[in-house]
């Protein structure tokens, strides 16, 4: 009920719910599209401690399956462009209970005006690998 306030959104947009946790634990709901993702405009004052998402189906023939958001508001994060925790857990979570079979592409950051471009994949073995390309933006040494 929380998150559902926060997102602004009434329950009946909320096609499911879960708990996933790979490491973090995250608070994940699944809407109908990647439009209702994308069109969120959470209030995380009311969330200040939560790792929430958001998942959508990005329309057939798109480049990607879905659209995910991700709010660590707990964490300082008030949007992560692409989050890798939370890819891995929402993919435990679809290919473990039927919703999706194989590998499916991501796009995340779309809001932040960056592409992320992430693939999901399943092992077989209940493994899920996430993998996408990265860009160095700084390199240095850290001294302890």
């Amino acid at each position: 009920d929380r998150i559902v306030a926060a997102f602004g959104i009434s329950p009946a947009q909320v096609l499911g719910h879960q708990w996933v946790d790979n490491g973090p634990g995250w608070a994940v709901i699944r809407l109908a599209s990647a439009r209702e993702v994308l069109d969120l405009e959470p209030d995380l004052a009311q969330i200040p401690d939560a790792m929430v998402g958001a998942i959508g189906a990005h329309p057939a023939g798109h480049p990607f399956d879905f659209e995910l958001r991700t709010f660590a508001p707990g964490a300082g994060v008030p949007e992560d462009p692409v989050c890798g925790s939370m890819n891995a857990s929402v993919g435990q979570w679809l290919t473990g209970t039927g919703a999706v079979r194989g590998s499916y592409r991501v796009s995340q950051g779309t809001r932040l005006g960056r592409a992320g471009e992430i693939t999901v994949s399943p092992d077989g073995g209940g493994t899920i690998w996430v993998g996408g390309a990265t860009n160095t933006l700084f390199r240095g040494t850290a001294l302890v």
